[in-house]
C-alpha cells in the first residue's frame, strides 16, 4: 500500500480531485465537514444526511456513487460525532479503523483522506494513526497457511489531503509513519511465527539482517562467550534446552560520535515452559509470545534504521528458551550474575528478570545516557492494569522522573500507553534470601513491583526505566496475535530525544 501527501491550497476544490474515493467527514447534527461541503455542488451529501442514511456518530459510514459535479467515482461518508473545530481524538481514530475496513471491500483502487483536523493533535498524530489503521487492516499472520486467505483489500494507493502550508511537515510524518508500520509488522511477525522457528538462533539472524539493511553494527555472542563474561544468571535459564543461547548487541549510531547512546533491552525468551517449575498446559502455546520485549526492540531498531534517526541507539537482547530437562536449573539452586551478586532460584518460571539482570549488567560499558528495558515479565502487571497500559517502573529522582516523563508522554502521543508504578525500599523487604544476596521471586503480593525491583538493583550505574508489557504485546482468544506495541511508544521516545 502506498501512501502519499496531496497539499491543497486555498483556491483548491475537492470536486476536482480525480480518484477512485474521496473520504470525508460529517457530524451528528446533519452538518458537512468543510471537505465534505466543498464537494456538494448539487446537495445530495446533504440530503443523504437529511433523510438520516446516515447518523454522522463517530464510525458510521454511506458510500455514496454518482455524486454530480466532482470528478471522484466515489464518496464515502465517515461519522465523526459531534461538531466543533476540531475533532475529538478518539472519534478520528475510530473513524479511520472503519474507513480502512470499509475500503479493503470496495472496488476502488486508489483514495484520498480529506478528513478535519483532530482536538488537541497536530497533522503528524492524524497521519501516523490513518496510516497505523490501514496497515493494520491489510496485516495478515497466515504465512504459514497451505492455502493462503483471499486478500480482501483493493486499495493500493492512500493520500492524505493537507493544507499546502503543512504539506513539508506532513511529508516528515509520513516517512516516520511508514517506518513505524513497518517496525510494528516486524515485531508482529517474530512474535506470531511458532517457537520452533523463532529460536534465539533466529532471532539473532533477524538482528544480522538488519545491520546488513541499515548499515548497524551487530555482535552475537555466543555461550562460550557469555560463560567468559560470567553470565552466571542469563546461562542458568538455559540450562535445560538444547536450542543454543544467543546475546544480540544492535547499533544504530545515527548521532555525534562522542553522544550517549540510548540503549533498549529486550527479553527474549522464544519459549517459556517455566522449566522445572512448569507451567499448566492451558495456554502454554502463548507462551511464543515472551519473547515480546525482544521483538518490539527489534521493531523499534527497523524503524530508526528506516528513518535514518540523528540518534544513537543500541539494542541488547539477550536469548533463549525457558524448558524442563535433566540438566536445567532448580528450584533451590543459587546462580552468581555478571555483577557477582548472587540469587536463589525460587521458581524457575520467573526467568526473565535473570537474562535481564545480566543484560543490565553488560549495559554498563557504553555508558549509556538512558537505559529502557522491555519485557513481558509478569502476569501480576496484567492484573494490575489489564492489556490497556504498559508498566513504567523506575526510581525517583530528577533524572528519573524526567525519564519516565518522556516515555509517559511518548505513550500518550501515539496511544500505546503506559502507567508509572511504584519502586519503594519496602518491597525489597520480599526478595530477602537465607542463603543469596537475593530470591528471584518475592511471593504473589505485588509480583509486579518486586519483579522490577529486583531488575532495579543491576541498573544503579545509569538512568534506568523498566516496561512490563505482559497485558499489551498480544492478544488471547479469537484475536490471538502480536499486537506490535510497545513499538509506537519507543520510536516516539527515540524520535523525541533526537529532536
Amino acid at each position: 500500500m502506498d501512501f502519499s501527501i496531496k497539499t491543497i491550497d486555498a483556491k483548491s476544490t475537492f470536486n476536482a480531485i480525480k480518484t477512485g474515493c474521496v473520504v470525508v467527514g460529517v457530524y451528528e447534527n446533519k452538518k458537512l465537514s468543510a471537505a465534505a461541503a466543498n464537494l456538494d455542488k448539487q446537495g445530495q451529501i446533504a440530503a443523504a444526511l437529511k433523510a438520516g442514511d446516515i447518523t454522522g456518530k463517530p464510525g458510521t459510514t454511506l458510500l455514496l456513487r454518482a455524486v454530480g459535479g466532482i470528478a471522484a467515482e466515489r464518496v464515502l461518508l465517515v461519522g465523526l460525532g459531534e461538531e466543533a473545530a476540531t475533532v475529538a481524538d478518539k472519534a478520528f481514530s475510530l473513524a479511520v479503523q472503519v474507513v480502512a475496513r470499509t475500503l479493503a471491500g470496495l472496488g476502488a483502487s486508489d483514495v484520498v483522506l480529506a478528513l478535519p483536523g483532530v482536538k488537541d493533535r497536530d497533522t503528524a498524530w492524524a497521519i501516523r494513526t490513518a496510516v497505523l489503521a490501514f496497515r493494520e487492516s491489510i496485516f495478515r499472520a497466515d504465512g504459514l497457511k497451505s492455502k493462503k486467505e483471499a486478500s480482501v483489500s483493493n486499495v493500493k494507493k492512500v493520500a492524505f489531503a493537507v493544507a499546502a502550508a503543512e504539506g513539508a511537515a506532513a511529508k516528515n510524518a509520513l516517512v516516520q509513519s511508514e517506518a513505524l508500520a513497518n517496525g510494528m509488522d516486524l515485531t508482529k511477525e517474530l512474535g506470531n511465527l511458532p517457537p520452533n522457528i523463532c529460536t534465539p538462533t533466529y532471532l539473532a539472524s533477524t538482528a544480522r539482517k538488519l545491520a546488513t539493511t541499515y548499515k548497524m553494527g551487530v555482535e552475537i555472542l555466543d555461550r562460550k562467550q557469555l560463560q567468559a563474561l560470567k553470565m552466571g544468571s542469563f546461562l542458568s535459564v538455559s540450562n535445560g534446552t538444547v536450542e543454543p543461547p544467543k546475546f544480540i548487541v544492535l547499533k544504530h549510531m545515527g548521532g555525534k560520535a562522542k553522544d550517549a547512546p540510548t540503549v533498549l533491552v529486550g527479553k527474549g525468551i522464544t519459549f517459556d515452559s517455566g522449566g522445572i517449575s512448569l507451567k499448566p498446559g492451558a495456554g502454554m502455546d502463548e507462551m511464543k509470545y515472551d519473547m515480546g520485549g525482544a521483538a518490539s526492540v527489534l521493531g523499534t531498531m527497523r524503524a530508526v534504521g528506516e528513518m535514518k534517526l540523528k540518534l544513537n541507539v543500541i539494542a541488547v537482547i539477550p536469548a533463549c528458551e525457558n524448558m524442563p530437562s535433566g540438566s536445567a536449573t532448580r528450584p533451590g539452586d543459587i546462580v552468581t550474575s555478571m555483577s557477582g551478586q548472587t540469587i536463589e532460584i525460587l521458581n524457575t518460571d520467573a526467568e526473565g528478570r535473570l537474562i535481564l539482570c545480566d543484560a543490565l549488567t553488560y549495559v554498563e560499558r557504553f555508558k549509556p545516557a538512558a537505559v529502557v528495558d522491555v519485557a513481558t515479565l509478569t502476569g501480576a502487571c496484567v492484573t494490575a492494569l489489564g492489556h490497556h497500559n504498559s508498566g513504567l517502573f523506575t526510581r525517583y529522582d530528577d533524572a528519573h522522573d524526567k525519564l519516565a516523563n518522556e516515555l509517559l508522554a511518548a505513550g500518550k502521543q501515539t496511544g500505546d500507553t503506559a502507567w508509572r508504578m511504584p519502586i519503594e525500599e519496602a518491597y525489597n523487604e520480599q526478595l530477602k534470601s537465607n542463603f543469596a544476596d537475593m530470591a528471584n521471586i518475592g511471593g504473589p503480593a505485588g509480583g509486579a513491583v518486586t519483579a522490577a525491583c529486583f531488575l532495579e538493583r543491576f541498573t544503579k550505574k545509569y538512568t534506568w526505566a523498566h516496561l512490563d508489557i505482559a497485558g499489551t504485546a498480544w492478544k488471547s482468544g479469537p484475536a490471538k496475535g502480536s499486537t506490535g506495541r510497545p513499538v509506537p511508544l519507543l520510536t516516539t521516545f527515540l524520535i523525541n530525544r533526537a529532536a
